[in-house]
């Protein structure tokens, strides 16, 4: 018997039929679903799991959705009220090739569903409906459908995965037809790749299960078509400036008649979190470091994830105590380290107070960041490049210049 009952008013969502945060009677976001891309709560490659055996734990599937079960608790009394997560995964955005892996959910060309697979997403998604939490299931990602020949294989999945749902009878759901439906690895299934192949794979999932249905496309992407035929309009934030952000925001806003819009994809950068509860439509944190690289670690860890934990109570008017630091420099941890990889970055719990960081390794400048994420080789908010050739005993300094003229510092030796 399902617990929690996800319901739509207008661009409002509530839950058991009252708005989300509404026992916070001065939060000024009710109705919104503050979420986090867990996109591989479920993850396996069925070619091997050994090269997962790094950052200081071994991957172990099951467990891998396990652990993410048991760190949801903290996660609800951050404020998170929802995530997602993928029948196909999503790529380690770092270290491994996509075209390496496989993370083949389905059978018998998309009429049948792997008892494993099956099993993880059902107990996932009965531990969110047992704390009142949605699940933003999401049935496609772009380079693992090449095990599905062709458009008939993926409707064939889309009743697989639909028909689960329904008979589980899940009413915390929401469904997220692909992950990013113009990425090019979608090309090989124009009903995927396609607006008009998009909305017949929503209407036909909307029918089977009753449950609200969107799909999403890349960062700063918005296809009018979609968005009129979804249920919500899921956009994606990735590789966008605050005032992208709000463009982007716009578009999805002035679709009629009103629905809520949720982005359920971004980066860890707060600053974007802010642009988007500015125009009241609901945010998603995504850490690729943590969070999408298998073993993810799914606690709430120092850094982006603690600093985004406490704005969203901050901001959703939840009782918390501000860290004694509010700035750590991340990547020199000694399981932190891949390949003779590093990923450095600093986290800033108020990044809108930064100014520049500079990082020096042992004394000698190497790079500058001006914008969140604050890291060593940035590409985008949510993308960095690695820093090879650190040795144990190096030192990582973060120079922080703050808006107000202070200029701070944060050193890390190397493990």
């Amino acid at each position: 018997m399902a617990n929690t009952y996800l319901s739509i008013q207008g661009d409002r969502f509530l839950i058991n039929g009252e708005l989300t945060y509404s026992e916070y009677p001065d939060c000024p976001h009710q109705g919104l679903l503050m979420n986090a891309r867990f996109i591989q709560g479920i993850f396996d490659d069925k070619s091997g799991h050994e090269r997962y055996h790094r950052f200081g734990r071994v991957f172990d599937p099951e467990k891998n959705t396990d652990d993410l079960i048991a760190a949801l608790p903290q996660w609800y009394a951050a404020g998170l009220r929802a995530f997602t997560v993928g029948l196909q995964g999503g790529g380690p955005a770092f270290t491994i090739e996509n075209s390496t892996i496989i993370n083949d959910p389905f059978l018998y060309s998309g009429r049948g569903l792997d008892p494993a697979y099956a099993g993880r997403l059902d107990r996932l998604i009965k531990a969110a409906d047992s704390l009142g939490m949605i699940v933003i299931v999401s049935f496609f990602y772009g380079a693992q459908t090449r095990f599905l020949n062709d458009d008939k294989e993926i409707e064939n999945a889309v009743r697989t995965v639909a028909h689960f749902l329904r008979v589980h009878g899940f009413r915390n759901v929401i469904i997220e037809i692909a992950n990013e439906y113009d990425v090019a690895e979608f090309r090989s299934h124009p009903i995927i790749a396609e607006p008009q192949g998009v909305i017949r794979l929503m209407k036909l999932a909307r029918e089977i299960t009753g449950l609200p249905t969107g799909c999403s496309g890349i960062g700063g992407s918005f296809n009018r078509e979609i968005a009129e035929a979804s249920d919500v309009i899921l956009i994606h934030g990735n590789s966008q400036s605050r005032s992208q952000l709000y463009n982007l925001i716009r578009k999805a806003k002035a679709v009629t008649p009103v629905r809520p819009v949720v982005i359920n994809e971004d980066s860890p950068c707060i600053g974007n979190m802010r642009t988007a509860l500015d125009m009241g439509v609901s945010w998603g944190y995504y850490n690729n470091m943590t969070k999408q690289e298998p073993p993810a670690d799914w606690r709430i860890l120092p850094g982006e994830d603690q600093f985004f934990a406490l704005r969203m109570m901050e901001a959703l008017h939840i009782p918390c105590q501000k860290p004694e630091d509010e700035f750590v420099l991340c990547g020199m941890e000694k399981d932190n380290v891949y390949e003779g990889k590093r990923f450095i970055r600093l986290s800033a719990m108020y990044p809108e107070m930064v100014d520049k960081v500079e990082f020096r390794l042992n004394g000698r400048l190497i790079d500058t960041a001006y914008e969140e994420s604050f890291a060593v080789c940035r590409i985008t908010n949510y993308f960095l490049g690695p820093l090879t050739g650190i040795r144990s005993g190096d030192i990582m300094e973060a120079r922080i210049y703050l808006a107000d003229g202070q200029v701070l510092s944060r050193s890390v030796q190397a493990e």
